[in-house]
């Protein structure tokens, strides 16, 4: 059975180093909002590149505070991506903004060249998602925001580590949103987040925000929720940031074999602008007859996913903000098929996926 993950390699392979960050949190006794936090936000603020950062109990919950501290409310409007998981609209909804829907290119980003008909004075934001590891041009994106006023917050969950001409996702943005879920490039062995930022009044606005609304312990003074980072997650985090350049260069290496190795004509490749930065979070090919293939490569031992069977604007609670037909997306829609793909993939592995696809007809 190859499995389209393995948190169990992972873990023999840094064992000795995840053991002792556990215990060395367990024997201190302290478990929420101490020392592994804080070493951690200044680890990972100074790995993506800016000042600040915050830990949160989920990348959700890093778009949704992002949100609200940037002043979104009810009736504005925040533009995202058609094609991306439920949480990056479902977080929009939280603030009692709108999600606007947008179609996405043909790397799978959001099209940056069709944000301008959908800006009104109702819109107050934009939220790119870095989709399977790959960075959307941010450098369009902040001229965009910067042009129209706008807030830009990135959704980097699937991205951690990605680049977008040597500096790293999260450092572009007003916010920069991470999920730390498990299986993420950065995964803890739960759920987890983080918010970035350069702004000093949105760090210590969020510092409050996460707990409550306290700045300290002793009063309120904003609008607050229960969204800490664990101290066992932070330490766990702490000791894979290490090695995340590493797993996301073999992530790369990866990728590059499967191009490779699968000669399969029908089987559309991941499309890639930045080869170097493009950080595989997810190895996603097209393919005709998606349910047929699934079915053989399941019979070979091949475990697949789809990332995302069903475009936000299609789903029954969603439906009520669509806006557009989104042709690319919807095409995309019944054809992507994710791959295995992780830091500890074997070539091996990959041959046989590959053996297997070639000989589809």
């Amino acid at each position: 059975m190859i499995p389209f993950t393995d948190f169990t390699r992972e873990y023999k392979a840094i064992k000795k180093e995840i053991n002792g960050a556990i215990n060395r949190v367990l024997n201190r006794g302290w478990f929420v909002l101490g020392p592994e936090v804080e070493n951690f936000e200044k680890k990972f603020a100074r790995y993506v590149g800016v000042k600040y950062c915050v830990g949160v109990n989920s990348g959700t919950d890093a778009l949704y505070l992002s949100l609200l501290c940037a002043g979104i409310r009810k009736d504005d409007e925040v533009i995202i991506p058609v094609n991306t998981a439920l949480p990056t609209a479902m977080a929009v909804i939280m603030s009692g903004a709108k999600p606007v829907f947008i179609d996405c290119d043909e790397l799978f980003l959001l099209d940056i060249k069709s944000i301008p008909r959908l800006i009104n004075k109702k819109t107050k934001a934009i939220m790119p998602v870095h989709l399977y590891g790959q960075t959307c041009d941010m450098e369009k994106l902040k001229k965009t925001a910067r042009t129209n006023n706008l807030i830009l917050i990135e959704d980097c969950a699937q991205a951690g580590g990605a680049g977008w001409r040597g500096k790293k996702v999260g450092s572009f943005g007003d916010f920069g949103c991470f999920s730390f879920y498990p299986t993420k490039n950065l995964g803890a062995y739960g759920d987890g987040g983080a918010i970035t930022t350069n702004n000093k009044i949105y760090y210590e606005k969020l510092l409050a925000m996460r707990f409550y609304g306290q700045a300290d312990r002793a009063k309120c003074l904003m609008f607050g929720v229960n969204s800490r980072l664990d101290e066992i997650q932070a330490a766990i985090l702490s000791v894979k940031l290490k090695h995340l350049d590493v797993w996301n260069k073999k992530r790369q290496e990866m990728a590059m074999f499967y191009r490779k190795s699968i000669t399969n004509q029908d089987i559309i490749l991941p499309p890639q602008k930045n080869r170097q930065e493009h950080i595989y979070h997810l190895f996603v090919v097209r393919v005709k007859n998606r349910e047929a293939i699934i079915k053989i490569l399941k019979d070979n031992g091949i475990q697949t996913l789809i990332h995302y069977p069903m475009i936000l604007s299609q789903h029954p609670f969603l439906k009520k903000y669509a806006n557009g037909l989104f042709p690319r997306a919807k095409t995309y829609e019944s054809e992507i098929l994710s791959l295995p793909m992780h830091p500890f993939l074997k070539k091996q592995e990959i041959k046989k996926i590959a053996e297997v696809l070639n000989k589809i007809k």
